[in-house]
């Protein structure tokens, strides 16, 4: 897998980057977030490590612009700990939210298991509701609704294939984030409200009225769709 590490403090970036390496990454480093994007766009990259706060372009206008061409996995790195900033960060489309300072080791291991996730989705095969309407394509990571692909992020991706993979079965916030995030995510458990939120905006014809995620009050959610 290739990982992007944006971070313009070089000290840290050059200690991630010796980190990720040992693990057998490749990795693109970058200090600017201009030299960021020239190198995003100029390779393969699985998972974008992005700082925020940028000597010249703001780390959330990058992850406007990525998630507006690719889905790739981003980690919010940042400074900026509260929980506005971890809300816009995620509705903006990250799918993880580290505060600094954070252990290389910690980043390291997210990583990991999140190429572990990405390997085993990959051994799987597909899911098709509603006669065809909406189909879920594991390996290709792709969801089409309508025959229209729909562009999700990871985590929304992932979110989705948990969910109809059981369809009926009512999760709890907590089973949603750790299916998700992992167990040891040290965020809030509302951030799954505001995946559900984009990601019913993405594949359902009425988000007032979903026909699909389902919200179980006092709970969580659940999956309703007949499998073709």
């Amino acid at each position: 897998m290739n990982v992007l590490v944006i971070e313009d403090e070089q000290r840290v970036a050059d200690i991630m980057t010796k980190y990720l390496e040992k693990e057998g990454y490749t990795v693109f480093t970058c200090y600017t977030g201009k030299a960021g994007l020239e190198a995003f766009y100029g390779q393969k990259i699985d998972i974008v490590l992005l700082d925020l706060m940028l000597p010249d372009i703001q780390g959330e206008d990058i992850c406007k612009e990525m998630r507006q061409v690719s889905n790739t996995y981003i980690f919010m790195i940042t400074a900026k700990g509260n929980l506005d900033n971890k809300i816009d960060g995620f509705d903006i489309g990250a799918d993880e939210y580290l505060v600094k300072p954070v252990s290389p080791r910690e980043v390291v291991a997210r990583v990991n298991a999140l190429k572990m996730r990405k390997e085993r989705e990959e051994s799987k095969d597909r899911l098709i509701f509603d006669k065809g309407r909406l189909k879920i394509y594991l390996e290709e990571r792709i969801v089409r609704v309508n025959n229209e692909e729909v562009m999700l992020t990871p985590n929304e991706f992932e979110l989705l294939y948990q969910l109809a993979l059981s369809p009926g079965r009512v999760f709890t916030r907590d089973q949603l984030i750790e299916a998700v995030m992992g167990i040891d995510f040290d965020g809030f458990d509302r951030t799954i409200d505001v995946h559900i939120k984009n990601l019913r905006k993405k594949i359902e014809e009425d988000t007032k009225s979903p026909k699909y995620i389902r919200t179980v009050t006092g709970i969580g959610y659940k999956f309703e769709g007949d499998m073709a």
